[in-house]
């Protein structure tokens, strides 16, 4: 047998193999309850994302937080990264069905980010705001979910480029949109409103496990 040949049957073999490990970790997953209806296991992690990959300049990036504040805020990189961080590790789900599980994150909650500002009683929602004029709607009781924080790391090592470079919102229990990359800001606001994805037809809210994929009020 050739050498190629022999490359050809090991990529094979590793194919079968990987096959194998991902199914009987889907099974195990759907057995504990942790894969919502619908979606699929994945080893991997697919790229998906709305435009082109922005360049990051320490220089230049900053964070906003506006709307229903006593003092809107602004916050350069130096000033975000000294903020205090945690890990938290939890499921991805993805709109396109597909999860992937025990993923570990690390950087600042956004419980920590609550604390710079005085939030009016009114504020019950937030627009996250990223670069190239991405928006998503979360309500304000989802972000202040213990899990829910502004990634700086992916699995211990600084997040990938295509996967939210520098910094990208986390919310584990909603899909995968919500979690903005490039995130740049929240806007608190007293009512709901479509974000960029939501106004293009999906789900206003996004729960995996009531597979909330799509709008049905239009």
């Amino acid at each position: 047998m050739d050498g190629a040949s022999s490359a050809e049957e090991g990529n094979l073999c590793m194919t079968f193999r990987e096959g194998g490990e991902r199914k009987t970790l889907e099974r195990a997953m759907r057995d504990a309850g942790r894969l919502p209806p619908g979606q699929s296991l994945t080893l991997k992690w697919p790229v998906l994302h709305e435009g082109t990959v922005p360049r990051f300049d320490p220089k230049t990036w900053d964070f906003r937080i506006t709307g229903l504040v006593e003092k809107p805020v602004r916050l350069t990189w130096d000033e975000f990264i000294r903020l205090p961080m945690k890990e938290v590790t939890a499921d991805m789900h993805c709109v396109t069905r597909w999860s992937r599980f025990d993923v570990r994150w690390e950087g600042v909650p956004f419980t920590e980010v609550m604390k710079l500002v005085q939030v009016k009683p009114t504020a019950k929602y937030v627009m996250v705001q990223a670069e190239q004029g991405y928006t998503t709607n979360v309500p304000l009781v989802d972000l202040l979910q213990p899990g829910t924080l502004f990634a700086l790391k992916h699995n211990g090592e600084p997040l990938p480029a295509e996967h939210g470079y520098p910094v990208r919102l986390v919310v584990p229990h909603l899909y995968a949109w919500k979690s903005v990359k490039w995130v740049r800001g929240i806007e608190f606001m007293a009512e709901d409103a479509p974000g960029f994805w939501e106004q293009n037809g999906y789900h206003i809210y996004g729960d995996p496990f009531k597979e909330q994929r799509y709008r049905t009020d239009r």
